[in-house]
């Protein structure tokens, strides 16, 4: 069963006559567009791709399973035409204006219905093709973290390994990376969205990287932490802390378990050793053709893991003014337990 297909079956159970999907993302996941200017209906009768005059050509290689056409430079004129009875429309993306827009050119009798979520649903779990392009893009970080143990860490700037990371991934075959990489030494390790910086990494403390590479449009996600020399044994007992809770977690992600008992596994480790307060984030986030969608693993996520899920396993502890630690996997949901995408050692890694 085709994606459209599988969408329009989502379509009956809320009882819509039609979808316009216009966040690009999700027009990509349906279509294969990977232009910048597109949208799509799907219906019953109806599979039908809109692009303008720039992308046409383009539109004809990639798009293959829907109809094209061609329109105006009001696109939302054009599909407006086309929508019959309840037409569902993405709330989470469409904005006020464009709604409005819409909403003007409808025919008599049609009513806009907001449907936002119904692609992601289809998106949470993926396909064989989409696996193996996160497998090798999984592959693409591995390889970045075994170059950065070969160049060490001590002497560079954040910013200076931050740009090697880029380069290298694009060096070893991927569309980019799937994020900026994060590269943070010491008490900056303790952000964790920090930024590169033209500082240089000292020895002897320890440092945050995460990173990920795009093959095909997906993404993968990996964090090590690595020490650059010796390390005071706090820091050591943190770091095998964090380690011991992504391993018991990663034992918990499987097909059917909760989500938020699969963020409770690693949480209550965790607290258990006094740093329940320093574990902020939840345990792990859906990636795919973005680097964070659904299904989040938090301590108030709602539903279960199910086959074919692809997402992170993620712990981490952070102690403002001295360092951080988070070990991070990429994982494909399976019935018996995770398939670990990422494969670089998760031992406390000494660099130079």
């Amino acid at each position: 069963m085709s994606r459209a297909d599988r969408l329009v079956a989502l379509l009956e159970e809320r009882s819509l006559d039609c979808l316009i999907v216009t966040d690009l993302v999700n027009v990509r996941y349906l279509t294969g567009f990977t232009g910048t200017n597109g949208a799509c209906l799907v219906s019953p009768e109806e599979r039908t791709f809109f692009t303008d005059f720039r992308y046409v050509e383009r539109a004809r290689a990639e798009v293959k399973e829907f109809d094209r056409a061609e329109a105006g430079r009001e696109m939302l004129r054009d599909v407006a035409k086309r929508l019959r009875g309840q037409a569902g429309f993405d709330d989470a993306h469409m904005s006020v204006r464009a709604h409005r827009q819409l909403g003007e050119k409808v025919e008599s009798g049609v009513e806009l219905v907001a449907a936002g979520g119904l692609v992601e649903r289809l998106r949470e779990v993926k396909d064989e093709d989409e696996l193996r392009a996160m497998r090798a893009a999984a592959e693409i970080a591995d390889s970045a973290y075994e170059s950065i143990r070969e160049r060490g860490l001590a002497g560079r700037t954040e910013r200076d390994v931050a740009r090697a990371i880029v380069r290298g991934v694009e060096d070893l075959g991927a569309e980019g990376p799937s994020f900026p990489p994060i590269v943070a030494a010491g008490p900056q390790g303790a952000l964790p969205h920090a930024e590169p910086r033209d500082v240089e990494i000292p020895a002897g403390v320890l440092v945050v990287l995460d990173l990920g590479a795009r093959v095909d449009g997906y993404c993968s996600d990996c964090t090590r932490t690595f020490a650059t020399g010796p390390l005071d044994d706090g820091a050591v007992e943190v770091y095998e802390l964090v380690r011991r809770a992504q391993g018991e977690a990663l034992g918990a992600a499987r097909a059917g378990a909760a989500r938020r008992e699969v963020d409770g596994v690693a949480r209550q480790i965790i607290e258990e050793a006094g740093h329940g307060e320093r574990f902020g984030h939840g345990l792990g986030h859906g990636v795919g053709l973005e680097v964070h969608e659904d299904p989040r693993l938090t301590r108030v996520a709602e539903g279960s893991l199910a086959a074919g899920n692809t997402v992170t396993i993620e712990p981490g502890v952070y102690l403002p003014g001295s360092f951080g630690v988070r070990i991070e996997d990429l994982v494909a949901i399976g019935d018996d337990g995770p398939e670990i995408l990422s494969g670089f050692p998760k031992e406390l890694v000494t660099v130079g």
